[in-house]
Parts: C-alpha cells; structure tokens; sequence
C-alpha cells in the first residue's frame, strides 16, 4: 500500500488541492450569500432565492469537496512522503479541523435561514466571512514553506 500512495502521491496531491479549491470557493462565497440574506424580508422572493443558491452551493459543493479535500488530504498523509511528526503537518491539521469546524458552522446558519430562524446580524457574516480566509492563508502558508 506504501508504495501504491507514493506512486500516486502527485494524483493525490493534485485531487486534495482541486477539491480543495472547491471548498473554499463556498467557504467564501455562502457567508455573503448570509449577509445579503440577513438583510432579506423573511418570505420576500429574495429570502427565497437566496434559500435554494445557500442550499445547493452546500450541498453540491461544499460538503462533496470538504469530504474529497479531507479523503486525499488522509491518503497524502498516509503515504511515505509526509511524515506525521512534522510539526507543521501537526499545526495544518489543526486548522483544517479548524475550517471543518466553520464549515459545520455555516450548515446550522443556512439552516437558520431556511426555517426562517436567523438572529445574526449582517454584521455577524461579515465577520465570519474573513474566518475561511484566515484559516487558508495559515494553511496554505504551512503547507508551502514547512515552517516548523
């Protein structure tokens, strides 16, 4: 099995970082879609809308390519090319534990916001927007200079 994940480590490497790439997209686009939302009369066509786009971008593609990013990202780490006691291996998976944690976080909101539920602020979303991008800029950081 060793030597099948270090044969394919590049198809791996190139599948976590595609699937990746489409987690953030909806991790960054569904908070302003919650910021536009918030502001939304309940029951207005806008609310509605704004219902079905939240709910398929987190269910077409967000939590598809959560779950393909966290099953190559596991494949990458079980091959001989990364070792687990490397400090900034330990440090990335905490943040992307981290950025599953936002991602669950936005799955109870979208929720709010089809039952009509939401108590945030558009303020609120605003600043949970950033949280995905901090968390991508530490990872991405970790995982291309190895700092420790």
């Amino acid at each position: 099995m060793s030597e099948f994940l270090a044969a394919a480590y590049p198809w791996l490497k190139a599948l976590h970082i595609i699937s990746v790439i489409a987690w953030m997209a909806g991790m960054l686009y569904l908070p302003r879609l919650f910021v536009y939302h918030a502001a939304a009369e309940v029951g207005s066509e806008l609310s509605e809308t704004l219902k079905v786009m939240e709910r398929r971008l987190q269910r077409a593609i967000m939590t598809p390519a959560m779950a393909t990013a966290w099953l190559f990202g596991l494949c990458l780490l079980a091959s001989p090319m990364v070792d687990i006691a490397d400090h900034w291996v330990q440090a990335k998976l905490v943040l992307v534990v981290a950025m599953s944690g936002m991602h669950d976080a936005m799955g109870r909101w979208r929720r709010d916001f089809a039952n009509d539920a939401n108590r945030r602020p558009q303020r609120f979303y605003r600043i949970a927007n950033e949280v995905p991008t901090l968390l991508m800029i530490a990872i991405v950081i970790l995982a291309v200079t190895k700092l420790f």
